[in-house]
């Protein structure tokens, strides 16, 4: 063959192969491989220290980063071992804890006893707008009269002695909730915004990238302690804010597995067969909170009126979908100590313009009402609800006006106690009575997870002694006791208690939704 009939061949195949490549190009892909999931939710992270927020879409990415030393079980809140191997206590005072060996922190720095003290000794020499947790599940800190923890230390390098000043029923489920997570002393003591941008754990994902409002880029840790996870190579937290655009993205293949999803679309998910519906155990409240530090609701009467003015049937039936409970108490029935013999304040226009007459405001009065801007599981759509909130609230004289703000704003600006009434709501990160009701309406916790700013001295004691007692049933004859009071001053209009719902592509596997919202990632699998 000839030189001169070579080259008409060889710039055929050239055509051929470059033709092929533009072909290709102008393919819709969605950019993901059978090694990368995309997560589509509805919010960014406020933070990625997660000791520093208490907000879920925080520790849905930081519990895949970092590690406790005790873990929750797979579906429920029952104590496993984390990266400590073995614990016990003798007294209920002094718990000694028994490391794992040969885990590496992101950065290459050893994980031991040393660090865990060091994050402990950061975290109690902190304030509550630092740390705002801690304070909550802690009683304060270093110094405070109510710090439960004496003392953190070392002993070898492989054992951790907690002390505590006095015994507290729900310390081993405290310490494994992922707002705890054993980070490296060498990121964090480069200081506190800086680490907060950059995370360093020891779990089965290490970060890479944050764009804010739009992803957070996770890829496999090589070193990780439990061999053979994570089995995905990369995750990425995709931000979109709108639950309708979010299961768009999922059907289109953009993402490939999706939380916030509306309850009127969970039908249509289970008759696709590319698709599959995920129900999350059910442990939230969704409420409206009304700041009692804030005329007019310093008024008990005016905060009854809003219990009985607000139609939370209608609420359900049009936004849940049969996917929630009426909520009476500020935590769920799943929760020990729960309530029941409460009678739920009932719909009833009359009685809370009787109320309001009572209270001095025949004629109602003006308010804001803040409006969530992102879907939560427990209030899938918080704009529409609002509206049905406005509604009702117009029906016995009070004008109401719908405001909101970007997610982070909207916390900060109501735990500083400036709305009048604010939606908002709560998903447990321990299963314990103490987690909502002290956590969330407790004097020590205003500020930080108390935004309503209500205090009460007999509930305040009723509190402290639950923490205290060891016996199960007099915990639950205290917290029976705490929530009459609660009902009784009605700082909260409490209004669902969700099961939240998820979509993931039938190619995803080994997802397992946690009641506590925070989902470990290593055990997933996804097929193209």
């Amino acid at each position: 063959m000839s030189k001169k009939r070579v080259w008409p061949v060889a710039l055929l195949v050239l055509l051929l192969v470059l033709s092929s490549a533009l072909a290709g190009c102008g393919k819709k892909s969605s950019g993901n491989s059978g090694d990368t999931l995309v997560f589509g939710r509805g919010g960014d992270s406020t933070s990625l220290d997660p000791s520093r927020v208490t907000e879920g879409e925080t520790f849905k990415v930081t519990v895949n980063v970092y590690e406790t030393l005790l873990n929750f079980g797979e579906q429920d809140t029952s104590i496993q071992p984390g990266l400590a191997k073995e614990w016990k206590t003798d007294d209920g005072l002094t718990y000694t804890f028994i490391l794992e060996e040969g885990v590496k922190f992101h950065d290459g720095t050893d994980f031991n006893a040393e660090a865990v003290v060091k994050n402990f000794e950061r975290w109690a020499n902190g304030d509550a707008d630092r740390f705002p947790y801690y304070n909550s599940m802690f009683g304060g800190f270093k110094g405070d009269e109510g710090h439960v923890i004496e003392s953190v230390v070392a002993e070898g390098d492989y054992t951790v002695l907690i002390k505590l000043k006095r015994p507290q029923a729900p310390f081993l489920k405290n310490i494994a909730m992922s707002m705890f997570a054993i980070a490296s002393p060498d990121a964090f003591e480069k200081g506190d915004d800086q680490f907060e941008r950059n995370p360093v754990g020891t779990g089965p994902f290490k970060f890479v990238e944050w764009k804010a409002n739009e992803t957070i880029t996770l890829e496999k840790f090589g070193d990780y302690w439990q061999k053979g996870l994570p089995k995905l190579n990369k995750v990425i937290f995709k931000s979109i804010p709108d639950n309708s655009a979010r299961l768009n993205a999922l059907i289109a293949g953009e993402i490939d597995l999706a939380d916030g999803i509306n309850p009127a679309d969970g039908e249509m998910i289970e008759d696709n067969k590319d698709l599959q519906l995920i129900k999350r155990p059910s442990m939230n409240v969704g409420y409206l909170g009304l700041t009692v530090t804030r005329e007019p609701f310093n008024n008990k009467e005016v905060r009854q009126a809003m219990n009985h003015a607000i139609d939370k049937e209608t609420i359900i039936n049009s936004f849940f979908e049969g996917q929630a409970n009426i909520a009476k108490n500020p935590m769920p029935p799943s929760i020990f100590g729960y309530n029941d013999d409460i009678e739920g304040y009932a719909y009833d226009p009359k009685k809370a313009k009787e109320l309001l007459t009572k209270a001095g405001y025949t004629d109602g009065f003006e308010m804001e009402l803040w409006a969530m801007p992102v879907p939560r599981p427990y209030m899938p759509d918080g704009a529409k609800v609002a509206e049905v909130i406005q509604s009702n609230l117009a029906d016995i004289g009070i004008k109401a006006k719908i405001v909101t703000y970007d997610w982070p704003t909207y916390l900060d600006k109501a735990s500083k106690g400036e709305a009048d009434a604010f939606m908002l709501g709560w998903t447990g990160d321990n299963g314990d009575a103490d987690n909502f009701l002290y956590v969330l309406l407790d004097e020590d916790n205003i500020g930080s997870n108390n935004y309503t700013y209500f205090k009460n001295d007999k509930m305040h004691d009723l509190f402290i002694e639950a923490q205290t007692e060891v016996d199960e049933k007099k915990r639950i004859a205290l917290y029976e006791e705490a929530q009459e009071i609660i009902h009784d001053e009605a700082p909260w209009v409490p209004l669902a208690h969700s099961t939240p719902l998820l979509a993931a592509s039938k190619g995803v596997t080994g997802f397992v939704p946690h009641p506590t919202g925070s989902d470990l990632l290593a055990n997933v699998e996804l097929k193209k």
